[in-house]
């Protein structure tokens, strides 16, 4: 499935209504694609949503952070950038297997990646404007990526 965005409010309300998708479900959602192309934009409006009260920033530096949804469940949200040519297991199952977890920059840690997980591909327009191209990749993800209209 491809989405179209031509504004930050698109990006904001289609970060909302996967949030929703997304909402009481334990599943992995990659991200890839430009930099600059609205991957950690995304990922803060889809955890506000999900009820996150915390500032969502990138986790470059850290690789990852960890944040409590609304309803209780875990977020976590990895930055996998610096891992580029990693070889060695870092240990991320434990945040695969709870809650939601956004990977951005997927592609370089994708063995670790469960099977069934949300790919999304972003690929920058101009100005505002962006592609989303969203692969479900297992019986989980399919059921979530059917129960959003994008």
């Amino acid at each position: 499935m491809k989405v179209e965005l031509h504004s930050l409010q698109d990006t904001q309300r289609f970060a909302e209504k996967m949030a929703d998708a997304c909402r009481g479900h334990q599943i992995v959602i990659t991200m890839d694609g430009d930099l600059g192309a609205g991957k950690t934009t995304w990922t803060q409006w889809f955890g506000k949503a999900l009820g996150i009260t915390a500032v969502i920033n990138s986790p470059t530096f850290t690789i990852l952070k960890d944040y409590t949804q609304g309803n209780g469940e875990p977020f976590h949200h990895i930055d996998a950038y610096r891992l580029e040519g990693i070889q060695q297991d870092l240990g991320f199952e434990d945040c695969f297997d709870e809650g939601i977890c956004v990977v951005e920059w997927a592609s370089y840690i994708r063995d670790q990646i469960p099977d069934d997980h949300i790919a999304m591909s972003w690929q920058e327009g101009i100005d505002e404007d962006r592609t989303v191209t969203i692969t479900a990749t297992g019986p989980t993800s399919r059921a979530i990526l059917e129960g959003t209209i994008c």
